[in-house]
């Protein structure tokens, strides 16, 4: 990273399971973004078609009405809607990280897209483990998740969420040599008095302890719990009670640990902008590098699986599979 550049961080409302309209409103953040000078923009973890919220607020026997719903309207990698968002990324000249719901086959995966300003799909990463309840509507990455991408102003990654609190994976990033990570988060409404650990508090230190520890800038998008959202998943009191309106902490910090942006209020939706600086990641690693002078790889090593796992079986039949003497030779 040699030049300051602009990033932006997208604080919005999905446009819950509509994925034509996400895909509207995800190109319109794109083009805004770029109109104010930025050079990348993050977005919120599954803005495209949305979280599925319902999850935490009651059985899955109960959620089983939103199954379909959400399937018909997750994105492909592939697809004419990607090809939109590539085209838009092109036309604004900005990088995209990019948070949806990707759909492979029949399963859902928790994906970030990173398209570079000429509209090049340059990665695609699934969430390595979806966090508690996402468990009943996701699967799981790989090793080949972690990515870390060179762009022309610096090297790029992103994770979900509770990635951030996984000490490994973010080590595995960290030794990767980011310089610019984008930590996308859904919104922090949820079980406000029940659940510290999912607190704007708790999770907003998550992002800016990263920044500090990795010595990277952190664009943190979020996402906000709109009344569009009580209407779409709160059908009880109980319900209305679990899940609040707002929610939204969207956040840029230096790779310092300073935060770089002025927050937005909570239920508000916009864009945040801040200067990335690369003055700050020299002053920022001169002080800690966990994977240079700062580490001690005499002591500690992490083993780090970096294949990519089939997503899909691949069934061969009887008379094309090869006799097992043929598959494993036994001495």
């Amino acid at each position: 990273m040699k030049e300051p550049i602009i990033a932006a961080a997208v604080q919005a409302e999905p446009v819950w399971l509509d994925l034509d309209a996400s895909v509207d409103k995800a190109i319109s953040l794109i083009r805004e973004a770029a109109s104010n000078g930025a050079s990348i923009i993050g977005f919120p973890e599954t803005f495209i078609p949305g979280y599925p919220w319902w999850i935490w607020l009651d059985s899955p026997a109960d959620g089983m009405r939103f199954v379909k719903e959400y399937s018909d309207n997750a994105m492909t990698s592939d697809g004419p809607h990607m090809e939109r968002i590539r085209e838009a990324a092109r036309e604004s000249n900005i990088y995209v990280v990019l948070g949806y719901t990707n759909k492979v086959g029949g399963s859902l995966y928790m994906a970030q897209a990173f398209i570079t300003s000429d509209g090049e799909l340059q990665g695609v990463r699934h969430k390595l483990k979806p966090t508690h309840v996402e468990r009943t509507v996701f699967g799981e990455g790989d090793g080949s998740d972690l990515q870390v991408h060179e762009t022309p102003f610096g090297r790029v990654g992103a994770l979900n969420c509770w990635e951030h609190f996984q000490p490994l994976t973010k080590y595995a990033m960290y030794a990767e040599h980011e310089e610019i990570h984008v930590a996308s988060w859904p919104a922090f409404s949820l079980y406000e008095e029940a659940a510290k650990a999912l607190s704007p508090e708790v999770n907003t230190a998550a992002s800016r302890v990263y920044a500090a520890e990795g010595q990277t800038f952190v664009i943190a998008p979020c996402g906000v719990v709109g009344e569009a959202a009580i209407e779409k998943f709160c059908d009880t009191d109980m319900k209305r009670e679990l899940l609040k309106r707002g929610g939204a902490h969207a956040r840029i910090y230096g790779p310092e640990g300073s935060e770089l942006a002025t927050p937005l209020a909570p239920d508000v939706e916009g864009i945040l902008y801040a200067e990335l600086d690369p003055t700050l990641l020299a002053v920022a690693k001169s002080a800690a590098d966990p994977v240079g002078h700062y580490s001690r790889p005499d002591i500690f090593r992490l083993l780090i699986n970096r294949n990519a796992t089939p997503k899909t079986v691949n069934v061969q039949t009887q008379a094309d599979a090869q006799p097992a003497a043929d598959l494993f030779e036994v001495e």
